[in-house]
């Protein structure tokens, strides 16, 4: 008789390989590698999108693997583009258990708030240990663009290596991106069954070649503070401090506060906001001349 654990392994392995199988390496933003014998992601792919050994997925697809974390559970289901209905499946044959819950920030703080919009004239911003932007005042949405928090720039990390347009404000993009592959290295690290951690280092493996290079040659950095380059579409080069700051003790809140580095830099920042403020209309201001 075949007993519940070696049940449940084999459930996995076929449902893993199913779910392999449907997807193409542009359904993941992979580059496809010519005509393949069999259809759907190698192994090598989806362990790469995973951030798991690959020696270690096949055993898992042989069903030769004891019980998967829900950590990495969530990994595989984030790189094989796994619905919620299916994420539940995989964690209930995988485990016997429902899923945790989707991860949800840690709200920041009323006073926080007011500190970042008490800085009028310097960039700041909080993020947690997922470098997700959790808040940020009206002079990082100058320097950064307003759609700073939001979409592909609501993760420090995934703005920095996805976006073109940050990639090229960055002058020093190459140091700045490894300082931040070794943070995160670092934060996984500390946080090793966080989902959307996993989550985010899985999809950046996945999408950015320069990403996976650096991730593979386990350099660990905490980029605290430092001095960059940027170059501003609306006004040309400037130099910067960033330093970052934690927040409240056991909160993983920290804030990042950009400061000019020089005189110039400073007149700059200053326009920005100038800039910024001309280019809003106050909404009592154009009802009453309307």
């Amino acid at each position: 008789m075949v007993n519940r654990p070696e049940r449940q392994r084999a459930a996995l392995a076929h449902f893993l390989r199913a779910m392999r199988a449907r997807l193409q390496p542009e359904d993941v933003d992979l580059p496809s590698a010519g005509r393949r014998r069999t259809p759907g992601l190698r192994r090598q792919e989806v362990s790469q999108l995973a951030a798991v050994s690959i020696d270690w997925y096949i055993r898992l697809e042989q069903g030769r693997v004891g019980t998967p974390g829900t950590a990495v559970l969530d990994a595989l289901a984030q790189a094989l583009r796994l619905s919620p209905a299916e994420r539940q499946h995989l964690h209930l044959i995988a485990r016997g258990q429902i899923p945790p819950a989707r991860h949800v920030p840690t709200p920041v703080g009323d006073s926080l708030r007011r500190l970042l919009d008490g800085m009028p004239l310097l960039p700041a911003y909080v993020i947690d240990f997922r470098l997700d932007v959790l808040a940020h005042n009206a002079a990082a949405a100058a320097l950064f663009g307003d759609g700073f928090g939001a979409g592909d720039a609501a993760n420090a990390a995934r703005m920095l290596f996805l976006l073109p347009r940050i990639r090229e404000m960055q002058l020093d993009w190459v140091r700045v991106a490894r300082e931040t592959v070794g943070n995160l290295r670092a934060n996984l690290a500390r946080h090793p069954d966080d989902p959307r951690l996993r989550e985010v280092i899985s999809e950046l493996r996945g999408r950015c070649p320069e990403f996976a290079v650096w991730w593979n040659d386990h350099t660990v950095k905490l980029r605290a503070h430092g001095t960059k380059r940027i170059r501003h579409a609306a006004v040309g080069e400037l130099t910067v401090c960033y330093d970052t700051l934690a927040t409240l003790q056991g909160s993983d809140q920290y804030l990042i506060a950009v400061t000019p580095a020089d005189a110039t830099a400073e007149q700059h920042l200053r326009t920005l906001m100038t800039n910024r403020a001309s280019s809003r209309t106050d909404p009592v201001v154009h009802a009453i001349g309307a």
